[in-house]
């Protein structure tokens, strides 16, 4: 019986505080369940991402991600109540059934729009993600196939490595380019009207 605190680790393994190994979720992989999925999720602290059997563990959020990720949030917020609702991660958002994604900010135009349940979001009208140096292609390519294909009007890429945030569009099934906002630019929605930010406050959040 393991009485000590348990973890999950990035290496998908739960292990005691000594370090031994107690589930290698490694071994797993391609057999998770949705229920499975979200019964772990709602035990853990980190962020994991699903698609079809397999687990993601996302990186640990930096400290300049959280300063740029708490800024979008507050002007997000300002911009969208009463009416709306802005969320932030760790908060699970269905893509279609059996694949979930967890975007660092989630945008709902109505609070009472029926996508926003309690236990994970199914859709929304505005996604952010910060890009991670560590795997940029996670949200440069991956997701951004991921957000056309769970039909999310707009999609907001926040880029600290090239200083860039790039604000997508759905047209159809696919994104196209609302722009690619650079330093002393100013970004701006196309689904909130009137919505933008300086590209340069946003990369200094502190």
């Amino acid at each position: 019986m393991v009485t000590t605190k348990q973890a999950l680790n990035p290496e998908l393994r739960i292990v005691d505080q000594h370090n031994q190994l107690i589930i290698d979720f490694d071994q797993l992989q391609g057999h998770w369940s949705e229920e499975m999925y979200l019964r772990l999720t709602d035990h853990t602290k980190r962020m994991i991402e699903f698609t079809d059997g397999y687990l993601d563990v996302l990186p640990m959020p930096t400290r300049k991600h959280q300063a740029i990720s708490l800024f979008l949030l507050l002007k997000l917020l300002a911009y969208i109540r009463p009416l709306g609702v802005v969320y932030y991660a760790p908060l699970r958002l269905q893509i279609r059934a059996g694949k979930f994604r967890e975007p660092d900010l989630l945008v709902l135009r109505d609070a009472h729009d029926p996508r926003n349940q309690n236990s994970y979001w199914l859709g929304a009208d505005l996604v952010v993600e910060i890009v991670s140096p560590d795997a940029p292609d996670r949200d440069l390519i991956q997701k951004v196939n991921d957000y056309a294909e769970a039909g999310i009007p707009e999609y907001w890429i926040v880029n600290p490595v090239v200083e860039t945030i790039t604000v997508l569009r759905l047209e159809g099934t696919a994104y196209l380019n609302h722009g690619v906002f650079g330093r002393d630019e100013v970004a701006t929605s196309v689904l909130l009207t009137g919505f933008a930010v300086e590209v340069s406050t946003v990369l200094d959040a502190e």
